[in-house]
């Protein structure tokens, strides 16, 4: 049965919160508690928080009947480690906001580490812009007709096929040194896309 978590990381605050309701656990990092307080998250819907906390002294707010985890471990970032903990909470699906914009080193680091859980948990990185994820190898985008599809190589992705684009792949191959499949146009409701092997990071405009 799937285990769906909606997870906060310190990259760009949001411009609208998504609805805490349909998730199974809702967690977020030391650093992003700042922006889910400003914009008036119930935190109380909180399951933990997680990371250093060289951001948020989160060990003074008795009130807030959270779970405080200390992820002192400079070699992996506040993102991987509380990935890290989803896992371990048998958690299927994470979609996580706050993973882009700022520092563009950070939004790089961010779809570094999601590659390194791409055969443990689905997640789906949602901002102002758009909503993208590693792709399965074959993959079904309902209710897209008339938005902007983008496809990157991350850094390879061999034999991809499509199905309801303007410009549609027939067997190509992709790498990030040489060729990527940016500002695609869904003609169709549904598109189909698939690929053999490799990392594929499909990007839906909003």
């Amino acid at each position: 049965m799937q285990k769906k978590a909606l997870l906060f990381i310190n990259g760009q605050a949001p411009e609208q919160l998504p609805s805490p309701e349909g998730y199974d656990l809702i967690a977020c990092t030391d650093g992003a508690f700042h922006y889910l307080e400003a914009q008036g998250f119930p935190l109380e819907k909180l399951d933990f928080i997680s990371g250093d906390f060289d951001s948020h002294q989160g060990f003074v707010n008795s009130e807030l009947e959270l779970e405080f985890i200390l992820t002192p471990d400079q070699d992996k970032t506040d993102f991987e480690k509380a990935l890290e903990l989803l896992l371990q909470k048998k958690c299927t699906l994470v979609d996580v906001y706050g993973g882009s914009g700022g520092e563009m080193d950070h939004y790089l680091g961010n779809l570094h580490v999601a590659s390194k859980f791409v055969h443990l948990v689905e997640i789906h990185f949602y901002d102002a812009f758009a909503h993208y994820f590693f792709a399965p190898k074959k993959l079904i985008l309902p209710q897209v007709q008339g938005k902007i599809i983008s496809l990157f190589p991350f850094p390879l992705a061999k034999n991809i096929r499509t199905q309801g684009l303007q410009w549609e792949l027939n067997g190509q191959d992709m790498e990030i040194t040489q060729n990527m499949g940016i500002r695609n146009l869904a003609i169709v409701p549904e598109v189909k896309i698939q690929h053999d092997s490799g990392n594929l990071i499909v990007f839906v405009r909003k």
